[in-house]
């Protein structure tokens, strides 16, 4: 395998490395499995395709950050005022969430980056030497920053709203808000990732989010089973290491014969197995005790 096939493989891992962080938030530190990632990603990349085409590439990066943030806004506002179930909730928010892309877009399903002279417009990822230095300083100053989140007096109420939700209300504090903060910086973070690639391949398609819960859950637990310290730290850079590491073992599996259409059901596989892996070894502690 080519030195350049690995490089495209590990600037790729960056990008979802970004997803694995944000879905972080929600699975790990608030203990949900939100489904507006899969609507949440795509509106990301939509909204930094149109900012892009205007002629603001960087803004569309914070404009998709932002536009995320407000997807995840309404999950949370199914979840605490209209007291839909979580899993439903994302559900309803994913789904509306592909008629809005559509009309961000302009009414088309996709939208290419490239000018009237067949050259991409210019964006953070333009320039291929680059690609993967951006790549990483993105990544790890967004590790960095949650990090930083999470030690503050606001993150602690953060992650300890996920640890034990009926002993921070009954501490007085808002829990709904801490559901709104959560899932904002989640789906928000998630939207980048999204935004990224769109700069990266230079189009924006509206059913990109597709399969992106399970590859940013399958990035989160290969990491943990490298990184077995439930600290913040461990669980960020666990997180970042998964899904490069993840992205790597795909580029693999192509290489060995695998068809692109089956690695959504190999994701699927993987991360039940990994998931399972820690019942399996205590009920076989079990046997032989």
């Amino acid at each position: 395998m080519s030195i350049a096939i690995l490089t495209k493989a590990c600037e790729l891992g960056l990008i979802f490395a970004v997803l694995s962080l944000g879905e972080y938030i929600s699975f790990r530190i608030m203990d949900t499995p939100d489904l507006t990632v899969d609507g949440s990603y795509a509106t990301g990349g939509c909204v930094c395709a149109m900012c892009t085409l205007a002629g603001h590439p960087i803004l569309g990066l914070i404009a998709g950050f932002l536009a995320g943030c407000l997807c995840g806004c309404v999950t949370a506002f199914l979840q605490t005022k209209m007291r839909i179930q979580p899993l439903l909730a994302g559900i309803l928010t994913m789904s509306g969430l592909y008629s809005i892309n559509i009309r961000i877009m302009g009414g088309a399903p996709n939208v290419s980056l490239f000018s009237n002279t067949l050259k991409p417009v210019w964006t953070l990822l333009s320039n291929s030497k680059t690609q993967l230095v951006v790549l990483v300083a993105i990544v790890a100053l967004i590790g960095l920053l949650l990090y930083w989140f999470f030690k503050t007096n606001l993150g602690l109420m953060l992650r300890a709203t996920g640890d034990n939700e009926e002993m921070i209300r009954s501490s007085s504090i808002n829990v709904d808000a801490m559901k709104f903060l959560g899932l904002g910086l989640s789906n928000g973070i998630v939207a980048v990732s999204g935004a990224l690639l769109v700069q990266y391949q230079n189009f924006a398609d509206v059913t990109s989010g597709t399969g992106m819960l399970v590859l940013g859950l399958a990035g989160i637990i290969v990491g943990e089973a490298v990184f077995r310290r439930h600290t913040i730290a461990a669980g960020l850079a666990a997180s970042i290491f998964g899904a490069v590491a993840y992205r790597l073992l795909y580029t693999f599996a192509l290489k060995l014969g695998f068809a692109a259409t089956d690695m959504n059901l190999v994701s699927a596989v993987l991360v039940a197995i990994t998931i399972s892996i820690p019942y399996l070894r205590s009920k076989r502690r079990k046997r032989h005790a």
